[in-house]
């Protein structure tokens, strides 16, 4: 078995290397060290095996060496991957106890025997199950593993407890090694505790970038992209002025396409921050996934063709649609409806995006003829022997083309809903060769002897 054993110095935590992103203002405003748990789900990059062992992480890599192309390269990969370079503390042993034990005597700068000596001369201060009787095997005269394991068993176990014995049996390679293995929680949920009252929205922004990279790592740990999250902050109520506030507020953030890198989530975050005001100042953040889905890694092809520049649609339309409202970006959605002014109706881009409803089919000809203008009404037209007039006498070019819609029943829940329409639709053109979509009204069975009338329904570019 071979054994990698990490550790991360407190100074090197990972919110630190995140700073930098939201600026220094911000940064004044540290919260506590994020979950253990985040730097766990990261490592099971490396291998399915990882296990917390007192302060540090141990990973048993022997069934993934291969894959990774050897001992030394899967070492650099993780430097070179580390969540808060350049400090990570590593060490590597055929056994977890002995990793552990290189690990705590390199961050303590202490001198480390000869590895041929391993592990009967390391100091029992590193040593986990040796450090509460450190006091008595001192003065019964031993200082390392090995003169601690030349001790009578029975004694040893009688004085200092199993846990001792147990430890050096694995150390000496007497007993197998084993710790229990971390498992993933089902749901992300995870809360951060402010070591400072945060006063305003986007300095929010900084704590909640260290939730957003525990969230990465579980949702690559588990191969899900995040579609839904929400970001809850809990409001000091004891600065209320005697005004009833709720205990805490959040806000929810929607993408259109699963998600594992946090840039785009941590941008939609920022615009939507941006426009919050706290009602009190806020003391802990929580992250949670609300819809998560399964994840699905983009093919990339060796074609120069196939390689697309930029960013995708739906990053865009959400990055406008958090920055100037939902309202403001807007996207046409087809409707089943021949009518060319009920053909479509408007609804907010990252909506539809969202909910991806499936095209509605229309006929053929409307698109070939529509024009590039509707009106939003349209426009009676006068006439002149017959003709419709618009900056003169109109030149019918093409058509009729006949739309009868609105009569059929599914529209008739109420008289005031019914709008049937008989038209004849041509393509015309007037003296200043501009080119125009009109339509002449026919009878109705519920008018049947209304009086024909020209529109102007549309304009050509």
């Amino acid at each position: 078995m071979q054994w990698i054993a990490l550790q991360w110095p407190p100074e090197a935590s990972p919110a630190r290397c995140l700073a930098s992103e939201v600026g220094t203002n911000a940064a004044r405003q540290e919260p506590r060290r994020a979950p253990d748990e985040a730097l766990a789900w990261w490592a099971l990059q490396f291998t399915p095996r990882v296990a917390r062992v007192d302060e540090a992480l141990l990973l048993e890599v022997s069934g993934s060496l291969r894959l990774w192309g050897g001992l030394r390269a899967l070492m650099r990969r993780i430097e070179t991957e580390n969540l808060a370079p350049p400090l990570v503390w590593q060490a590597q042993s055929g056994i977890g106890l002995v990793a552990l034990a290189e690990l705590r005597l390199r961050a303590a700068g202490l001198r480390l025997p000869p590895p041929a000596a391993w592990p009967e001369a390391l100091p029992l201060e590193v040593l986990s199950a040796a450090r509460p009787h450190l006091g008595l095997l001192a003065r019964l005269g031993c200082r390392s593993w090995g003169q601690v394991h030349a001790l009578p068993r029975a004694g040893l176990v009688r004085r200092c407890g199993p846990q001792l014995r147990a430890a050096l049996d694995v150390a000496f390679g007497l007993a197998p090694e084993s710790y229990p293995w971390l498992t993933l929680p089902e749901r992300f949920d995870q809360q951060l505790d402010l070591q400072t009252h945060v006063d305003n929205a986007p300095a929010l922004l900084w704590a909640a970038a260290r939730l957003l990279t525990a969230l990465q790592h579980w949702l690559r740990a588990r191969q899900l992209g995040v579609l839904a999250l929400e970001l809850a902050w809990t409001l000091d109520r004891r600065r209320l002025d005697g005004q009833p506030l709720p205990p805490g507020e959040a806000l929810v953030v929607r993408t259109a396409e699963p998600a594992q890198a946090m840039e785009h989530l941590r941008r939609l975050l920022a615009e939507r921050l941006a426009r919050v005001q706290l009602a009190a100042p806020a003391v802990r953040l929580r992250l949670r996934a609300l819809e998560t889905a399964p994840w699905q890694a983009s093919s990339h092809s060796l074609l120069p063709g196939e390689r697309r520049a930029g960013e995708p649609l739906h990053v865009f339309v959400e990055r406008v649609s958090a920055r100037l409202g939902p309202q403001q970006v807007l996207a046409a959605e087809p409707q089943a409806d021949h009518r060319p002014e009920r053909r479509q109706r408007w609804r907010p881009a990252q909506q539809a995006l969202q909910q991806k409803a499936a095209p509605v089919a229309t006929p053929a000809w409307a698109d070939a003829l529509a024009p590039t203008w509707l009106l939003p009404e349209p426009l009676p037209l006068a006439e002149q022997g017959g003709r419709p007039l618009y900056h003169g006498p109109l030149q019918l070019l093409a058509g009729p083309r006949r739309i009868e819609a609105g009569w059929w029943p599914q529209e008739q829940a109420s008289e005031e809903t019914v709008d049937p329409v008989s038209r004849d639709y041509y393509v015309a053109r007037n003296p200043a060769s501009e080119l125009l979509w009109v339509f002449r009204e026919r009878p109705t069975a519920r008018q049947p002897q209304a009086t024909p009338r020209w529109f102007l329904h549309g304009l050509y570019a």
